[in-house]
């Protein structure tokens, strides 16, 4: 794959669906803690922001590691891609479509383990993305991961601040746009993978 520009913006786009999640959990933090500190927002940024470059890496190391010795596995990675990012994604927009009052979470707790296990869960989706970015070579799939943290950090701090200024009125809606791109995404990977 070159780096041209469709690779930056479909990782950037890759990027901004996974992190509706991430994004929606901010919405509740930044009205949990109105009076929240600049450096602590970013912290916070921070750990989701990692966690959604983890996930992929992780799931792309497998793909490396296990299934590069089963070729005629690479055949089945855009079905496998469409298959995961349109049920991610078509969880996204049922709960966002279920859910209009709000993002419906909890009030979070802001210690560091509740911060770590949100952080998880809200990147557990993008472990499956290491399938969508199998193609890519080791720095390409650095970059990507890189891209996709840029993007949910600048998203996570958004959704902070917006969270403490106007709550959660929007957070269901978050949920319906990143499970659209994330189908979008998927159908995308399964279109040029297939023909």
């Amino acid at each position: 794959m070159s780096l041209g520009i469709a690779f930056f913006l479909q990782n950037i786009l890759l990027g901004v669906g996974l992190a509706m999640d991430a994004f929606s959990v901010s919405l509740a933090n930044g009205l949990h803690e109105p009076n929240m500190k600049k450096h602590r927002m970013c912290g916070m940024a921070g750990i989701f922001a990692l966690f959604q470059a983890a996930m992929p890496m992780i799931g792309w190391i497998c793909v490396h590691t296990i299934v590069n010795y089963f070729q005629s596995f690479e055949t089945l990675i855009p079905w496998i891609a469409l298959g995961l990012l349109g049920f991610i994604g078509g969880k996204m927009l049922y709960e966002g479509i279920k859910d209009k009052k709000g993002c419906g979470e909890e009030k979070p707790c802001l210690g560091l383990c509740g911060l770590l296990v949100q952080g998880i869960a809200t990147s557990i989706d993008a472990l499956s993305v290491g399938f969508t970015i199998a193609e890519y070579d080791f720095y390409e799939a650095i970059l990507a991961v890189t891209l996709i943290a840029a993007v949910t950090f600048v998203i996570c701090l958004l959704g902070l601040l917006i969270g403490k200024q106007v709550g959660t009125k929007i957070a269901g809606k978050a949920g319906i746009l990143g499970g659209a791109i994330l189908i979008l995404i998927g159908l995308e990977i399964f279109i040029t993978g297939v023909f």
